[in-house]
């Protein structure tokens, strides 16, 4: 099942996304006629970034890496819906980051690997955009290169569970229709059930919970006016125009 939340005529909705309308019960609404919000409200959750999730993208930064995941916050006041603008401030290297993004369906700690998926609600898609003027030694969270006003784009569905596959989905990202990134979770140096025990050992997962699981290789510069699209197989496209600030 396909989920989404969107604002329309001064009201948040839920919805079922289906046969290319946004349903609310038994009314449709068309998706080119709402704003497209986060299918996940951030507001109480938290949200927990996975930095070189991808060796890949490691080596691409010429960066050697501990064999424990590189954890850092994401805050709330990134997260944007398909559709909307990222404004990019005045700054020399701002790029995108496309990513599988897991949402957690109920609590838990000290959670085994082997259980780790019965704790995921669904799977949506993230563009966590950086710049890259503010990242500098890895043990130094990259707070301010991801933590910028709508740097957190995401949706614009939220595909439950049982419909995606962590161990093995496809993750591409465009710019202005040139492809830039194509990667695999399979590819992920730490796997989506690997990654909620980790976190688990020191952190209550809860209800609504986050995580961005890293991206691939291919980062490049994005520019005001560049529109970025990501594409995860099983859930759709995430598509945002970047603006000046």
């Amino acid at each position: 099942m396909k989920l989404a939340r969107f604002a329309y005529n001064g009201q948040i909705h839920e919805a079922v996304y289906k046969n290319d309308q946004l349903w609310v019960g038994n009314i449709a609404y068309d998706p080119d006629d709402v704003m497209w919000l986060p299918p996940v409200d951030a507001r109480g959750c938290t949200a927990v970034g996975v930095a070189l999730g991808y060796a890949d993208h490691a080596v691409e930064l010429k960066l050697d890496v501990p064999e424990y995941p590189l954890l850092f916050h994401k805050l709330p006041n990134t997260f944007i819906g398909h559709k909307a603008k990222v404004i990019r401030p005045d700054v020399e290297y701002m790029h995108y980051e496309g990513e599988l993004v897991v949402v957690i369906g109920q609590n838990g700690r000290h959670i085994p690997e082997e259980d780790a998926l019965n704790y995921v609600y669904g799977y949506t898609i993230g563009n966590e955009c950086t710049v890259r003027d503010f990242v500098g030694n890895y043990y130094r969270p990259p707070v301010k290169a991801k933590g910028f006003d709508t740097f957190g784009p995401m949706g614009p569905v939220l595909v439950t569970a049982d419909e995606i596959d962590p161990t093995n989905t496809e993750v591409r990202t465009y710019v202005n229709g040139e492809p830039r990134q194509q990667g695999n979770t399979k590819h992920l140096r730490h796997s989506v059930a690997q990654l909620i025990a980790y976190i688990s050992e020191f952190k209550t997962i809860q209800r609504g919970d986050i995580i961005y699981t890293g991206t691939p290789k291919g980062i490049s510069h994005v520019h005001a006016g560049d529109v970025m699209r990501v594409e995860i197989d099983g859930i759709g496209a995430l598509e945002n125009e970047v603006i000046a600030g």
